[in-house]
């Protein structure tokens, strides 16, 4: 088994990489207030389960997207033999990116939004633990990249949807973004999708590969992830590792060598007239539905 071990040091080589960049920027950073994400781990089976907590949709921005990274990688410090992801609000998983971080920005705010949204990604696809999303409510954009990013998902039925629907929104997914839903549904499907901005209701969702179970609520959803995550109990977790590494370590080493060019086309398009002009019409649209 010479392979497995060449692609386990491979693998740890490359977390560790991963690892050192993420704690040299983390260090950068101020201290978070706040509780954005709750964290409780079952000593029964090891496993940790991270909330977001972010009311009311769980929208991403600059000091979740740290603290939800903060917590993935704390659970693997302290040895947890997997993470469950999931919303403590009662009807959404995460409404995606906060728009207010992106609407007339603070360039210098900006950046460190994106790249903090990077971090994650990067933390949480790279995690060479098992990981499992337990969708129990809406999940369009972001909040799809973060369930797309775990291992599996299972999603609470329902009239929520989830799926990349930048396009409705005048706005374009990322290559990270593309690359995630590629890896999950394949370069067909993914592409008429991303196309469409389409988004879709659980069953929909479990038809195309995007989910893998349903479940009847929030309860079922988190047994389901607990049992998939369990199963790997049995499995030499060396060999998981490097096979997981294997699979994801393209899309993770590209966004790594690309993490400036990425944020320069994300800053640059978003201080666009015309993206700034759509951004302006969809929150006084989201105020009049409001009152």
């Amino acid at each position: 088994m010479a392979n497995l071990s060449l692609m386990k040091r491979a693998s740890s080589l490359f977390l560790n990489q991963t690892r050192s960049i993420l704690q040299k920027r983390n260090a950068a950073t101020q201290a978070i207030k706040g509780h954005l994400v709750e964290v409780s781990h079952n000593d029964n089976n090891g496993i940790t389960t991270v909330s977001m907590g972010r009311a009311p949709v769980n929208s991403i921005n600059l000091e979740l997207a740290q603290e939800l990274r903060k917590a993935l990688e704390n659970a693997v410090d302290n040895n947890s033999k997997g993470i469950i992801l999931t919303s403590s609000l009662a009807s959404v998983f995460s409404a995606g990116l906060d728009i207010m971080e992106m609407y007339k920005p603070d360039i210098k705010r900006c950046t460190d939004f994106w790249y903090a949204l990077q971090d994650l990604w990067l933390s949480l696809y790279g995690l060479s633990i098992p990981t499992a999303a337990a969708i129990n409510g809406a999940s369009p954009a972001g909040g799809c990249l973060l369930a797309l990013s775990c291992e599996y998902r299972v999603m609470v039925k329902g009239e929520h949807t989830i799926g990349l629907n930048e396009t409705k929104l005048g706005i374009v997914a990322p290559k990270w973004f593309q690359d995630s839903m590629i890896s999950t549904i394949g370069y067909r499907q993914a592409e008429l999708a991303l196309l469409k901005g389409m988004l879709f209701k659980p069953e929909e969702a479990l038809k195309i590969g995007l989910i893998d179970e349903l479940a009847s609520d929030k309860n079922d959803a988190l047994a389901k992830c607990e049992k998939y995550i369990s199963e790997y109990a049995k499995i030499p977790a060396e060999a998981r590792e490097a096979t997981k590494m294997s699979l994801r370590k393209e899309n993770l080493v590209w966004l790594e060598g690309n993490r400036e060019w990425d944020t320069t086309i994300f800053v640059n398009y978003v201080q666009m007239p015309q993206v700034q002009e759509g951004l302006d019409k969809y929150i006084q649209s989201l105020k009049k539905k409001a009152k």
